[in-house]
């Protein structure tokens, strides 16, 4: 029996006009010359609907719950477009942008996020309305001159000089991830000079990674993904101040190497998460290097010194990296996602290089045809670069190193405020933007107990969230919680988070009164 023709099918397609319409109605939605018009006011409306938001917004959170906001969402028919862009913002209103975590507001204090300056935003409206991809050359252009200028801008910065190179990623954890990935493949390819042409299975159980025990989770998480396992990390204490014990690395080191195993790298941080400690560079480099370990820098929190007026001096010694994460989604300003992995010596990224024939043949590469993707663990990617390029060009790196500044001087400010107040604990003196503290008042004469403070301070900082007063973290100190401030609004003042410091203490009295009720 003969097939019918795509035209006899269309022919007995009652529904084609219908389809016809819809894809017209598709295709006027492309951007394109003839839909110029159309893009402007679109865009238009959404960035009046946050603008409007944000001028409206008066605490950083509403309160609302997870189960509430599932309900909402679960109930958008997502098969039943709606008839504009007006209504579909309209509707986002109420999912998203009246319950968003705001950062800009104040009394967001809690994780390393930050408010965006304004020359960014103009580059996410660029490079998302262009779309290129910087993955090769062909799909790019100037736009991986531009990414290119911006790591070479990166690596004078940090004091690396000869042939440094670099890429741009989503974060920094994957920033992370490539610099251990980079440095498991030169360890392995020095192993294999002595092993033959032993298979990288066979290598793996040797290779060891030192760090701090206040280091970043994705070292640890790294280290799993590239089949080293989590216990190939060997977390070294920190002195009193936070930083990694260069004494005690040395003593790992040695005991690793006297065990007949390979120091693969040693991670240094530049910005602890919970402490904001920087490392000792120049002694672990020293380190690194005596037992021919690759030193990577995580600076991920702390990489806006790079362009601090007063305290650039922090990261002395971080030219003396193999390897340096850099978030500018962080202590840049920039929305995210904006990233950076730096090489002091760019020829090691040829361990994440693999030439695909339809994409970035060899041929190229010997052309001298600059395709990112060699340099990149991502194919497809996005110019983020692009928010730092005009930040850099409207702004100035010294403004951008000011509002950091800003932030470090007010974190100290409030670290004097605490460590003054009899009813707070400072777990350590504040060394860029962040505090770790607790709620530890007296009781009938007595300072509150340990294991009720463990209960109390998660119990205030939910109670804080839930109400949308504020916002802030929490982490672990020994074993027993605490609270913690992450300060990266240059607007806030010290009499905002002393209005947040006043929250905690009437929340946690509060709450201390409603367990004395119970109890009695």
């Amino acid at each position: 029996m003969r097939s019918p023709s795509v035209e006899e099918r269309i022919a007995q397609d009652q529904d084609f006009g219908s389809r016809v319409e819809l894809a017209l109605a598709a295709t006027n939605q492309l951007f394109n010359a003839r839909n110029s018009p159309s893009y402007v006011a679109q865009v238009l409306q959404g960035v009046n609907a946050v603008s409007t938001k944000v001028q409206r917004t008066t605490r950083p959170f509403t309160g609302v719950g997870h189960a509430e906001l599932k309900a909402k969402v679960g109930a958008v028919d997502l098969d039943r477009p709606l008839p504009d862009t007006a209504a579909a913002l309209e509707e986002l209103d109420g999912l998203y942008l009246n319950d968003a975590v705001y950062f800009h507001d104040s009394r967001y204090a809690a994780h390393l996020n930050c408010p965006v300056v304004i020359p960014a935003l103009v580059g996410e409206a660029v490079l998302s309305a262009v779309n290129s991809s910087l993955d090769t050359w062909d799909q790019s252009a100037g736009a991986t001159m531009i990414e290119r200028r911006l790591i070479d801008w990166t690596a004078g910065r940090i004091g690396f000089t000869g042939e440094p190179d670099g890429v741009f990623t989503s974060g920094g954890s994957q920033s992370n991830f490539q610099a251990l990935l980079i440095a498991r493949n030169h360890a392995v390819a020095k192993l294999r000079t002595g092993n033959g042409g032993a298979r990288l299975p066979q290598l793996l159980d040797r290779l060891r990674v030192f760090t701090s025990v206040d280091s970043h989770f994705s070292i640890q998480k790294s280290a799993s993904m590239l089949g080293l396992g989590f216990d190939a990390v060997i977390p070294v204490p920190t002195a009193q101040d936070r930083r990694m014990d260069p004494a005690a690395l040395a003593a790992a080191l040695a005991e690793t190497r006297d065990a007949g195993l390979v120091p693969m790298a040693v991670v240094a941080t530049a910005g602890t998460t919970d402490f904001g400690s920087v490392d000792p560079l120049a002694e672990l480099a020293a380190l690194a290097r005596a037992y021919d370990s690759w030193l990577h820098v995580d600076a991920a929190y702390g990489g806006g010194l790079l362009v601090s007026n007063r305290y650039r001096h922090l990261l002395d010694g971080i030219h003396l990296a193999d390897s340096v994460t850099v978030d500018f989604h962080k202590t840049f300003f920039q929305p995210v996602s904006s990233s950076a992995v730096l090489l002091r010596n760019g020829s090691a990224l040829r361990h994440v290089t693999y030439h695909a024939d339809y994409l970035n043949p060899e041929s190229a590469a010997k052309a001298d045809i600059p395709n990112q993707v060699d340099k990149s663990i991502q194919t497809t990617r996005r110019f983020d670069a692009l928010k730092l390029w005009l930040t850099l060009r409207t702004m100035g790196a010294d403004a951008i190193g000011a509002l950091f500044d800003e932030a470090i001087d007010l974190a100290a400010r409030v670290g004097s405020l605490l460590a003054g107040d009899g009813e707070f604990e400072l777990a350590a003196t504040p060394q860029l933007s962040t505090l770790v503290f607790r709620y530890r008042p007296l009781v009938d004469g007595a300072l509150l107990d340990e294991d009720a403070a463990d209960s109390l301070n998660p119990a205030i900082r939910a109670a804080i969230f839930a109400s949308g007063e504020a916002v802030i973290a929490g982490t672990k100190v020994a074993g027993r919680h605490y609270l913690k401030f992450t300060l990266l609004n240059a607007e806030a003042s010290l009499g905002d988070i002393q209005e947040i410091i006043e929250l905690i203490r009437r929340t946690g009295a509060g709450l201390l009164a409603d367990t004395t009720e119970v109890a009695a």
